[in-house]
């Protein structure tokens, strides 16, 4: 796959017929996922070539509708690994500006769909364009000046509910991290770099490696979570403490974010690895003492331990105590 960038004005040109999947695509869901497929067997099924356009970065920071830093399901790096997954052949980057965002919808589709040569788009039923979101799927056959065709897709649920960022978002913020693989397709994951802590943890037998994440990822609601790390290709079962280290009174803007692995003991200072986060086992608390501290640890780990070995098993033992 190939990563374009676009800005406005727009001054890129291709030679090639496109088949074009629209959206901001946070998160690279099953729903995301059913519009790239669908773009590309239908780029395939004409010889096409297959290209999703995407926009950055968000659009509410540009428009100043969010005082908060923003965090994504899918940071732009990340996006664009999970996009090149599906096997598409370009993947576009379009620069969300004001001047961009202030474009009418006949010209977002004149400059960026018509002028790219796209001949078929797809899209979800709620996909938006133009100045105001005043651009929808109802109205992109007029604006297609009959240069193009379009494929609609449907809303995709899981059970009653709507695949969308907005429920994935809601999921991390409660923790339900064991959800998310229903309206993913895969466990939710992020990456970083592991740092240098303040190592109480080999001083209680319980070495962690803390984690600097690397981009802006959403981080599941505080507490401490069953999950699985990847290093070097290679994956590890442990537990994930989400927090600010109440016990030992540290003061932090952010949560830290410190891993125990099972069976492992090599040192990883300056390592990459991702996290994938399987289960909340519980919420993050203060304890009087580091001894009873280490009790509870000593049961986190062996709760994790049985959910990795039979998680059906797990749950019927914890469904009222979890």
């Amino acid at each position: 796959m190939k990563t374009i960038w676009l800005s406005h004005p727009l001054h890129e040109k291709n030679d090639h017929p496109l088949v074009m999947a629209l959206g901001y695509f946070d998160g690279v869901h099953l729903g995301h996922q059913k519009v790239i497929e669908t773009a590309k067997q239908i780029a395939d099924r004409h010889e096409y070539k297959s290209a999703v356009m995407t926009f950055h970065p968000h659009p509410s920071v540009v428009l100043g509708r969010s005082q908060q830093h923003v965090r994504f399901i899918t940071p732009l790096k990340e996006k664009e690994r999970q996009i090149a997954k599906l096997g598409v052949d370009y993947l576009y980057v379009v620069e969300f500006t004001a001047e961009f965002a202030h474009l009418l919808p006949q010209q977002f589709v004149d400059e960026y769909i018509i002028g790219l040569g796209v001949k078929h788009v797809v899209a979800g039923f709620d996909f938006t364009y133009g100045r105001l979101g005043k651009g929808t799927m109802e109205t992109l056959p007029f604006h297609s000046r009959e240069q193009f065709t379009q494929t609609v897709i449907p809303k995709q649920t899981f059970g009653e509910e709507k695949i969308s960022s907005t429920y994935i978002r809601q999921r991390l913020a409660e923790g339900d991290v064991e959800q998310l693989p229903h309206v993913l397709g895969r466990w939710y994951k992020v990456t970083g770099t592991v740092v240098h802590g303040d190592k109480r943890g080999r001083t209680i037998g319980f070495p962690t490696a803390n984690v600097a994440l690397d981009d802006d990822y959403i981080i599941p609601r505080v507490g401490v979570y069953a999950v699985t790390v990847t290093i070097d290709e290679k994956t590890w079962e442990g537990v994930c403490n989400v927090g600010y280290k109440p016990t030992f009174q540290v003061r932090r803007d952010e949560p830290a974010i410190e891993v125990h692995l099972f069976n492992f003991s090599t040192d990883i200072y300056g390592a990459n690895v991702s996290i994938q986060w399987h289960k909340r086992l519980r919420d993050e608390r203060a304890f009087s003492s580091v001894h009873e501290l280490v009790e509870q640890i000593h049961r986190d780990a062996q709760a994790a331990r049985e959910y990795f070995q039979n998680p059906l098993a797990f749950y019927r033992k914890n469904m009222y105590s979890i």
